[in-house]
């Protein structure tokens, strides 16, 4: 199955350590390249959540985000004692040095760490990250595999107009040849020496020789096959579609250098046209 490499996904959960969220966007990348940001107090989950992350992607640099708010009605709350005595010390003695200040009590706790909620134990830490991440996962997957429906239709598409050239191409070499051949006993003949026998066709060998791209053309056509049987494999076809790519244009490119027509010049135009667009959404595929 075809997967875009570019896609956002997001999910969201709650649980007696609060409210933690996954946001993932990922974008088109030759291998896998994670950049994670995670709360503090979850990044020694990191190495597991890259594990989790690599059996189920295999190309994209994704952005990983993971944010966690606590809700103070969620689990009990806990006073660090000796900071908060540490600060009230520090109150007494700056008011003696400056009289008219004074300080709240409920400025004292939010100060950071003097009041603390209690954290979740690691296993349950663990759950709700692997939880939320397979959640935004799943979502990410999901919208990969409509975008890469999509791009399969456009490249099936460019296949059927790429076919459709070297089916012409095909058509027209007889008659190129034919008018190959006019053209070589014209010039022949304007010669004021007399022709040994056989030269016009030594001649005419050479130059068939020279354009001859019936080799091209059915190595397209087995590109052509190729191609689609890899568009409808289940396993991620980016690399190979890539190959692929530049396989068709170095026969396109070929194809351009051996023409002796304007037809099939035109055509070599139009199928590296093509095979450009066909590039362009292959790199966007996983």
């Amino acid at each position: 199955m075809i997967r875009s490499m570019t896609a956002y996904a997001s999910a969201e959960t709650t649980g007696p350590a609060g409210t933690l969220s996954c946001e993932l966007r990922t974008v088109n990348h030759r291998y896998l390249e994670l950049s994670p940001r995670l709360p503090d107090e979850l990044r020694g989950f990191e190495s597991l959540l890259r594990e989790r992350i690599a059996a189920k992607l295999s190309r994209g640099k994704l952005d990983l985000t993971v944010r966690r708010t606590s809700d103070a009605r969620s689990g009990p709350l806990q006073v660090d004692h000796a900071l908060l005595s540490r600060l009230s010390e520090l109150n007494l003695d700056l008011a003696a040095r400056f009289p008219g200040m004074q300080v709240e009590f409920t400025e004292l706790l939010r100060f950071p760490g003097v009041l603390q909620q209690n954290a979740a134990d690691p296993e349950s830490q663990q759950a709700a990250l692997f939880d939320v991440l397979d959640r935004a996962l799943d979502a990410l997957t999901a919208t990969r595999e409509r975008e890469g429906e999509k791009l399969g239709e456009i490249l099936r598409d460019k296949l059927d107009s790429i076919e459709r050239v070297v089916a012409d191409v095909r058509g027209w070499m007889p008659e190129i040849r034919a008018t190959l051949r006019a053209r070589l006993e014209a010039r022949l003949a304007d010669l004021k020496q007399p022709v040994e026998p056989g030269r016009l066709e030594q001649e005419l060998v050479l130059q068939i020789t020279r354009t001859d791209v019936d080799e091209e053309l059915d190595r397209l056509d087995t590109h052509i096959s190729e191609t689609r049987r890899v568009l409808g494999l289940a396993e991620p076809v980016g690399r190979r579609l890539d190959f692929l790519m530049q396989e068709f244009n170095r026969e396109a490119n070929t194809l351009g250098s051996k023409s002796v027509d304007a037809r099939s010049t035109n055509a070599a135009v139009e199928l590296k046209v093509l095979i450009e667009q066909m590039r362009e959404q292959v790199q966007n595929i996983e």
